[in-house]
């Protein structure tokens, strides 16, 4: 999706500046934690949300043997600050992922993550 002016970016592995996007790593080092069918309801200047899967490996009995689940989230962006590689755009600093049925083992029904810069 085209960005517009004075919209906060996601910043993916690759460094590039998302807007909306449909699918996000969390996970960059080995992909086992992943957003997916991302449906956005809003993206302001100050949060987005959107609701979707969080995609997790459960790594049993390693992560390369290991089963990808799917588990619907509700996630929120916010906290946006100037980006370091381009102080010109800013980009949401802090995502959380509401787990609205089931989780993966290990975590709680709302999870706080920050967003690389």
């Amino acid at each position: 999706m085209q960005r517009q002016a004075g919209q906060p970016v996601m910043v993916d592995c690759f460094w590039h500046p998302q807007v909306r996007p449909t699918d996000f790593i969390l996970a960059c080092g080995d992909g086992n934690s992943r957003l997916t069918s991302l449906r956005w309801s809003q993206w302001h200047p100050d949060s987005a949300v959107a609701e979707g899967f969080n995609v997790v490996n459960d790594c049993k009995p390693y992560c390369a043997a290991g089963k990808f689940h799917s588990y619907r989230v509700i996630v929120r962006l916010n906290a946006p600050q100037p980006w370091k590689k381009h102080p010109d755009l800013s980009h949401y600093t802090q995502l959380s992922l509401v787990y609205t049925n089931a989780k993966p083992d290990g975590f709680g029904q709302w999870v706080d993550l920050p967003l690389w810069n």
